[in-house]
């Protein structure tokens, strides 16, 4: 399996649908018809570190998000709700899909991790706010194709560098986070 470097948007969506299961993510995702859906994260970013590795492209990868934004009902019982859905909809996978309200997730971020969170205005801020800069990617599937949205750009991501969010100031988070992709990718640099 070829990666491609130097990094670019059409790059990484190539070198993310070698992922079987983000194919079929992304091709049912409309369906599914949530506000403002993107998958994203560890699904798309480790396919890469898998290619890179030479690694089968789903290798290691845990579970596959969706984001979605609706801020009509932030409750955890309509969540759950969503969720049940699209566990439902990608249940011939084999796989774990998860979707989680970015509309929600600063009503319980604090009491989880510890840290304040600020309320969220879309999807796309909460893939600002990963732990990790080079992890803040999302695909989303529209009319017109797939879009990207990398808002640190591809280099860093394709170079194995992870290096703290500063939207997203946690430190023993990020360090926690940080080690365990490196317990699974060796190549992959933590930066100060």
């Amino acid at each position: 399996m070829s990666i491609s470097l130097p990094p670019s948007p059409d790059g990484f969506i190539r070198d993310a649908l070698q992922n079987r299961h983000n194919q079929r993510i992304l091709q049912q995702l409309p369906a599914l018809g949530l506000p403002d859906v993107w998958l994203v994260a560890g699904c798309l970013f480790q396919t890469v570190w898998n290619l890179r590795s030479g690694n089968p492209p789903e290798a290691h990868i845990k579970d596959y998000d969706l984001f979605y934004f609706d801020p009509a009902d932030l409750s955890e019982a309509a969540e759950a709700r969503v969720n049940a859905r699209a566990q439902s909809a990608f249940s011939g996978l084999g796989i774990t899909v998860e979707a989680k309200n970015q509309a929600r997730v600063h009503t319980w971020y604090q009491d989880y991790f510890g840290f304040p969170y600020p309320a969220l205005r879309n999807s796309r801020d909460g893939i600002d706010r990963f732990l990790v800069t080079s992890t803040c990617v999302g695909l989303q599937a529209g009319a017109s194709g797939l879009a990207l949205y990398a808002p640190n750009g591809l280099d860093e991501l394709y170079q194995g560098r992870l290096s703290p969010n500063p939207l997203c100031p946690h430190r023993p988070l990020f360090e926690k986070k940080a080690a365990a992709y490196q317990e699974r990718w060796p190549w992959l640099q933590i930066q100060a």
